[in-house]
């Protein structure tokens, strides 16, 4: 069959530095058409067939190109001597195919493209499927005038043929086709032994020298069978291999030159809310209400100095005010009390003493329970009478109960013996000059110049309305409230619910406290203010004149007074779970839930 030259395409060369592959000349072309495979063509043709010589390959046919059919036809180039040429026509089936080995990079860096050169024969395998022309090989071949003669492709073949290469054993590792549907590429076969690799001294390392004090030049490696021997280790690395690791203990082996200030902790809060995260807060001090415990001290320091400047301003403006020439008059109109009746007693009888003394301890004890339930959480123990088990209580609860019921009970006796020994005359007012007196003795407590007065005969209007509120008003409040939010109120009265609801005693209960908290320290305070022994003594003892000045320097009652101040303090303290629960068993059930 007719076969066709052409011009070969150099691509890049295969080595760095190297002649572009393939060498330049002319590849014989032949215009036969596939040919089936060799297995195929075997199994069917029974023809005897020329066996290539042992160790010798022949290359494989070129495929035709599309600018190949174009050129036409010219000879078959003939193969070199001592190498089997592949044949060009379809009909010569029985001749041994042989493919020159396709030399790819080296497996180790600066050696020998691999695999080594030389052809690979395969027999029984089929041949490659001729690969699709291309259009760079059609505008070759319109550029071309005239092909190229015959020798010149006989002079580009010569370079692919090598000599001949002893096969090995090893199949040749086949990949994927060259061509879309073609046969996988290399040619099946065995690939050509590789020659024995050149023996390789390996060094033995050297030995690690003793670490110095003084640095040495590494020494010149020397050459061992061309190949560089191992440098020695570095004096250096030899030291810092024999230190220690360093520890986080100790102080840092460096001055610190790099310091945190408020500038660089605003400048990392600011990279850190610009990074979208949220920095750790920090930990919030404890609390105590809404305010923590320097917030308070600052809180009452302010306060303290308000009220301080707020007095002072006060009393300057009252001392001007009864400077005055009217208020003179009205001073002398009304001195801060009035005369009582005159069937009214003198003094204080001993009983009032004592329910004095009683009706502080349960006063104490009750505001003390009262703020406990307030701010109680988890009680720690409960109290169920015995007749209703549903009526459980907080065991805090059930004490503040009792009290109120001892305060009750003390009061009630405290107005039945004001109306029958006529003290109620003292502290109920009989005239309405009680009113202008009470505004008199006002203005001269806040000018500092209190009222000349005498409690074992008669208080001043503004006492005698204190006294009034307090036991009429306020404690009757506190009791009617108190009784409305207890358990003893009917639960099933739906009329009595209705018309006087919870929420109401709730509202008017606390407030009442606070009263009686405020009652309290004004009264404490002008009794030590306005003559503490004189003011004791009729209160605590009993005793007292008609003379002001009387029982000024008596001690017997402030020493009473001590001694009741040290039972309502260690009621106080004895007011908690472990002294209250056997005294709550009495009465009923006490638990723990």
């Amino acid at each position: 069959m007719a076969t066709s030259s052409r011009t070969l395409r150099r691509g890049l060369p295969r080595v760095p530095g190297g002649e572009p592959w393939p060498p330049a000349g002319e590849a014989p072309i032949t215009a036969a058409p596939v040919t089936p495979p060799v297995v195929e063509r075997a199994e069917r043709d029974e023809t005897p067939r020329t066996e290539a010589p042992v160790g010798v390959s022949t290359p494989a046919p070129v495929a035709p190109s599309l600018n190949d059919r174009e050129a036409g036809s010219a000879p078959a180039a003939e193969a070199p001597v001592g190498v089997s040429a592949a044949s060009p026509e379809v009909g010569d089936r029985d001749a041994a195919a042989s493919v020159a080995i396709r030399r790819g990079l080296p497996r180790v860096p600066g050696g020998e493209p691999w695999p080594p050169a030389g052809t690979a024969p395969v027999s029984g395998v089929s041949s490659p499927a001729p690969a699709a022309p291309s259009l760079n090989d059609r505008e070759a071949a319109d550029r071309e005038d005239e092909a190229p003669s015959v020798p010149a492709a006989r002079e580009a073949e010569a370079p692919v043929a090598q000599a001949a290469v002893t096969a090995s054993d090893t199949p040749i590792r086949r990949g994927l086709p060259r061509v879309p549907g073609g046969e996988p590429w290399p040619p099946a076969g065995f690939a050509p032994a590789a020659p024995a690799p050149e023996p390789v001294a390996v060094p033995e390392p050297s030995p690690v020298p003793e670490p110095v004090a003084s640095p040495e030049p590494a020494p010149v490696p020397e050459l061992v069978e061309g190949r560089p021997e191992a440098a020695p280790v570095p004096v250096a690395a030899q030291v810092a291999a024999a230190s220690p690791a360093p520890t986080i203990e100790g102080p840092l082996p460096f001055t610190p030159t790099v310091y945190a200030t408020p500038a660089s902790d605003r400048w990392n809060a600011d990279r850190v809310a610009r990074r979208g995260k949220t920095p750790i807060a920090p930990a919030q001090p404890q609390r105590y209400g809404p305010f923590t415990k320097l917030q308070w001290t600052g809180a009452i320091i302010v306060a303290g100095a308000g009220l301080l400047v707020a007095a002072a301003m006060a009393v300057l403006f009252v001392r001007w005010l009864l400077s005055l020439g009217f208020m003179q008059d009205f001073l002398a109109a009304f001195p801060g009390e009035y005369h009582l009746p005159a069937s009214a007693p003198v003094g204080f009888p001993a009983w009032l003493g004592w329910q004095h003394f009683f009706n502080i301890f349960l006063m104490v004890l009750i505001i003390r329970s009262g703020i406990r339930i307030r701010t109680e959480k988890r009680p720690t123990a409960f109290w169920t009478p015995r007749r209703d088990p549903k009526g459980k209580v907080s065991l805090t609860i059930w004490f503040h109960q009792s009290l109120d019921i001892l305060w009750l009970v003390n009061g009630i006796i405290f107005v039945v013996l004001l109306f029958v020994t006529g003290q109620w005359m003292r502290v109920i007012p009989t005239s309405w000059e009680v009113f202008p007196n009470a505004l008199s003795a006002a203005l001269q407590y806040v000018s500092l110049d209190w009222p000349t007065e005498n409690g074992w005969v008669n208080y001043n209007s503004l006492q005698q309305l204190a006294y009034f509120t307090t036991i009429f008003l306020a404690a009757p409040l506190a009791a009617i409230t108190g009784y409305r939010m207890s358990g003893m109120w009917p639960k099933n009265a739906k009329g009595l619910n209705k018309a006087y609801p919870i929420e109401w005693a709730r509202a008017v209960h606390f407030p009442v406290m606070i009263y009686f908290v405020l009652f309290i320290l004004v009264h404490v305070t002008l009794v030590f203010a306005t003559g503490a022994l004189r003011n004791l003594n009729h209160m605590f003892a009993a005793q007292g004149s008609i003379d002001p000045n009387a029982y000024a320097d008596n001690w017997a009652g402030f020493w009473i007074f001590v001694a009741a101040m040290a039972v309502v303090a260690a009621g106080w303290i004895a007011a908690r779970p472990l002294v209250l629960a056997p005294i709550a068993r009495l009465f009923g059930t006490v638990s723990g839930r």
